[in-house]
């Protein structure tokens, strides 16, 4: 959630990115592909490294870009991600094979409201990232944190939603956009009191929520 210029300076000042990257980045903005935003990937890779998960399980493949992020900058870390969508779920598939990372990354295709039984890769996992179905963000979460390992993290995406979650007035926007913003205004104050995560959220990219499991 940065003015243009501030996020170009930010963008400048980032690692390169191999041309495979390049060339997903590419792609994804010229067909809509909704792939996380670059400064929120880079700073939530940065949480990573740090925290050096054995396992990820990631809602929502897309075309494999975050995955194929994450498997880069984490050489020992094993990936399972869900796809619902039959043309992305095979682009996918071809970009892990592209990136020779099919034996780390662990591709379902499935739709993640009803796929928990086809989990069966590297359980309990370390991190869970959300980044699918904008109104089912609790459902998943609901849903996979029970497979969380102690102290596991939870990252939710776009949970600041084009800044549309703090506005009080959503009248003038699409009856769609308006339904997405109140449900995930909810999820935002849901996650914020949840008894057993400790949540952050963080201003970058459309807005991320880091959710730490609590030892019991």
């Amino acid at each position: 959630m940065m003015n243009e210029e501030i996020h170009d300076y930010v963008t400048s000042l980032l690692p390169k990115r191999s041309p495979l990257v390049l060339e997903m980045e590419q792609y994804a903005k010229d067909n809509n592909v909704p792939i996380m935003e670059l400064v929120a990937l880079e700073a939530m890779l940065l949480l990573l490294v740090a925290k050096q998960p054995k396992t990820i399980l990631e809602i929502g493949t897309a075309i494999g870009y975050s995955a194929i992020r994450m498997a880069e900058a984490l050489p020992q870390t094993q990936i399972t991600t869900i796809e619902r969508d039959d043309v992305r779920f095979h682009q996918a598939q071809d970009y892990i094979q592209r990136a020779g990372l099919q034996d780390r990354i662990h591709l379902i295709h499935g739709d993640a409201t009803n796929a928990v039984d086809l989990i069966v890769h590297s359980t309990p996992f370390d991190v869970l990232f959300i980044d699918a179905a904008k109104g089912q963000y609790q459902t998943f979460f609901e849903l996979y944190t029970p497979k969380l390992a102690d102290s596991g993290l939870v990252i939710s995406d776009n949970i600041l939603f084009r800044g549309l979650v703090a506005k009080d007035d959503l009248s003038s926007q699409p009856k769609r956009l308006h339904k997405l913003a109140i449900k995930i205004k909810r999820y935002n104050e849901w996650l914020s009191n949840h008894p057993h995560f400790t949540t952050r959220i963080l201003p970058i990219g459309d807005g991320i929520a880091c959710s730490m499991k609590i030892r019991t």
